[in-house]
């Protein structure tokens, strides 16, 4: 398949003199889900802003497919503003957007729903978990209806059986909707289950040093985490990430 984004020989240096990139490429493809995998301070993140279009990279280019348009970025924390409901919250980037009031509380309503958070709109921050929260951060992602959903460690502070439920919904939504998901992580785990391709990045400058096709098919259901093939490839990214540590 067509790549969506593709980034060449990319460079990120920041003001202090920092390096954090240095010749990155990476094709991210259209419909595929992709994971960067790397240790703290690989510039995971950075990549994925640079991405977003949230900074500029020092070095190298970043090509858009022609005629593509639309992404959303969901970071590390909710970010939720803590005053607004939980359909306020995700109502807000349809009025920055001008959306009629009507077509935006179903749009929203929808989102809510996707999320499995139906019920819950007159909900405030407060009154959410922390899983329900990251929940209304990702529905305020998906109502712009975005091609491409960049996601910066979102599960990271949750616990483990909240984070495989997510991880499962996400997967769900992923295919649902056809979206092309970049998802930024630093567990082998969550990589192996989540993804089509795993990019394997190294620190100081970050760079990836390998690209990893996880084959294993789709719907992957909670009994794939105990399989052969998902220890394979947890296997092998875990070697990855050692040799990515090892080039750091």
């Amino acid at each position: 398949m067509a790549a969506i984004v593709t980034c060449r020989n990319i460079a990120k240096r920041f003001a202090n003199g920092t390096l954090a990139l240095d010749d990155v490429s990476l094709d991210v493809v259209e419909h595929q889900f992709l994971s960067l995998l790397g240790p703290s301070g690989c510039g995971k993140s950075t990549l994925l802003r640079l991405i977003a279009g949230l900074s500029e990279p020092s070095a190298g280019k970043i090509d858009w497919q022609a005629g593509a348009s639309g992404l959303s970025f969901v970071f590390q924390e909710p970010t939720l503003m803590p005053w607004a409901t939980a359909l306020d919250n995700v109502l807000l980037p349809l009025r920055l957007a001008h959306v009629p009031t009507a077509e935006r509380q179903d749009r929203a309503t929808v989102a809510l729903a996707q999320v499995g958070l139906a019920g819950f709109e007159k909900s405030y921050p407060r009154e959410l978990s922390g899983g329900m929260k990251m929940r209304v951060s990702i529905a305020r992602a998906l109502v712009t209806r975005p091609k491409v959903l960049l996601m910066d460690e979102p599960f990271a502070a949750l616990d483990e059986i909240t984070r495989f439920r997510l991880n499962n919904d996400l997967l769900e939504l992923w295919q649902r909707e056809s979206l092309t998901v970049v998802f930024v992580t630093h567990s082998v785990f969550e990589s192996a289950f989540l993804s089509q391709r795993i990019a394997v990045m190294a620190a100081r400058p970050g760079r990836v040093i390998e690209d990893i096709a996880v084959d294993a098919p789709y719907p992957r259901l909670p009994d794939y985490r105990t399989s052969l093939t998902y220890n394979e490839h947890c296997r092998r990214a875990s070697a990855a990430l050692e040799r990515a540590m090892a080039h750091g």
